[in-house]
Parts: structure tokens; sequence; C-alpha cells
């Protein structure tokens, strides 16, 4: 692994992680979750590159662990630029130092909403898009608290911080901004989709490409009703769910955020994302579903 450094076409500066290995497969990009850095996912990349992938970047968004703002930046920072201008800027970096080789992705969470947002679909040969959902909050399992963590905390705490801070217990300290827009999105039906703000919204409408969903039953975020409220926006591509239960496979919760984590390497290994990413696995998994 190692660290490097690049822009968004804005000039913001972006750090991410390379992986590089020795195997003919695909170039990966995994594009995070919010406020997850992209270290949490370097055990993921490494099985990637184990499987035979030739080279895996991870990245963090701006705003978020290192790739906070440069001093003097004045530009609002704002969250719909993690797909329109990070995710974007990762990927041509990924294309640059990977070559000739196809390119697949795995969105985790946003990186899911990431993917209809940066217009760049095209590029790749096929995606997961793992615990990604449309974050209004009745559509979660606890939608009071989900609703009092965002708006009753979170929003509150961003102005005197001018950030919701690592210790509110949703990952890594956001700008003020960028969870103010999310806290926006989780408040409304139709998430950011009725936001005039994004009208990068209208790209999901070109993504063609095929698109494997990854749901994990114990997530209170990524319900059925909240993946589906998104996935329903990729209504051009060529979808399949695969719904994975801890209950059956893994040693304990998973949720949110545990498919990623070592522990369940073993729970989940190529039955789902890692194979999908593979060129030598089959594009639908026998367990998948194919979505109507």
């Amino acid at each position: 692994m190692r660290q490097i450094s690049f822009e968004a076409s804005d000039g913001y500066p972006l750090s991410g992680s390379i992986f590089e290995g020795t195997g003919a497969g695909p170039a990966v990009l995994i594009s995070p979750a919010a406020a997850v850095p992209a270290k949490f996912y370097r055990h993921f990349a490494d099985r990637l590159i184990r499987f035979g992938a030739s080279t895996v970047l991870t990245y963090d968004y701006r705003g978020v662990a290192a790739s906070v703002a440069p001093k003097g930046w004045k530009a609002r920072l704002n969250m719909k630029d993690w797909g329109a201008l990070d995710f974007p800027a990762a990927l041509d970096n990924l294309k640059r130092i990977s070559g000739p080789h196809p390119l697949v992705g795995i969105g985790h969470s946003f990186g899911g909403v990431a993917l209809g947002l940066s217009n760049r679909s095209s590029d790749f040969q096929r995606y997961t898009a793992l615990a990604s959902l449309s974050g209004y909050y009745r559509n979660t399992a606890e939608p009071f608290a989900v609703f009092a963590r965002m708006n009753l905390l979170g929003v509150p705490l961003t102005i005197p911080f001018g950030k919701f801070p690592k210790w509110g217990g949703l990952g890594e300290a956001l700008p003020g901004s960028v969870f103010r827009d999310w806290a926006r999105w989780c408040r409304n039906p139709n998430f950011l989709f009725a936001d005039p703000k994004v009208p990068e919204a209208r790209h999901f409408q070109s993504v063609r490409i095929p698109i494997l969903s990854v749901g994990i039953t114990d997530d209170v975020w990524g319900t059925p009703k909240a993946v589906d409220a998104l996935l329903v926006h990729y209504n051009n591509a060529a979808i399949r769910e695969l719904w994975l239960s801890p209950h059956e496979s893994a040693p304990g919760p998973v949720g949110h955020l545990g498919f990623f984590r070592k522990q369940h390497e073993e729970s989940f290994g190529r039955q789902s994302s890692t194979g999908y990413c593979m060129d030598k696995y089959p594009w639908a998994p026998p367990r998948g579903t194919k979505r109507k």
C-alpha cells in the first residue's frame, strides 16, 4: 500500500491509498460510506488483491479524515461533491495508475449514490453497491433514533463547532455544511433527489452498467425499503439484489459497516462483492435475485 494525493476538478486536494498486485484481474475503485475513512477498507482491499485484482484505490472524500480542507480553502464543502467531483477524480487516478486493466467499482453506502452523481458509470464494467440506500429517516429500522441523532443532536452541534464531531457517534468528523446537507436529505422522503441544488441527480438515468446491490439483513440504515428507494433511480441499469444474513453465516452482528471488517472475511468471502469484482466469477451470484 502507498499513499497518493490528487486533486478534484475544482482544485480540492484529496488523499487516497493504492494497493497494487501482480494479478491480471480488474482495477477496483472502492468509494466509502459517509464519515468512514479510506483506511477502514484496507483489509478488504488486500483481500481483492489476493483474489487477483491488479490495483485497488481507496480514498477519502473532501472534508473527511486525510482529505481535510486545506488552510485558506473558502468554498463551501457540499456532500453532493463527494460524488460529482471526488469520485471522478479518484477514478481518473485509478485509470492512470492501472493502465489497460478493466475497471470495476464497489460503493459502500454513499459510495453507491456517488456512482449516480458522478456521470462516469460508463467507465466501469460493473459495480457493487453495498449497503447503499436512500437515507430518508422513516425508511430506516430506527426512524426516531436516526432523526434525533441527526437533527436534534447533529445539526445543533455543527453551529458552535463548525463540524459534526467524531464523538457524535456517526464516524469521522464531518464539516458542518456537509452534515447539514446529509441531515436535510434524510428528512425528505425523496432524499437528495428532491434537492434543487443537486442537478447531478439526473445522471442516475444514464447508468446502464450491471449493478449488484448487496444488503445486510441486520443493517439499521439499509432496510429493504431504503435500498429499494435508491435502486428505483437506477431504472436503466441491469440490477441484481443479494441479501446476506448474519444469522446464517457470520459470527456476530454485521450491521451497516461490518461487512468490511476483517473478522467477517471468511463469513462472506467470495459469495458477494469480492467475487463479483473478479473476472473469474460469474456476474450473477447464485443467491442473487433479479430486480424487476
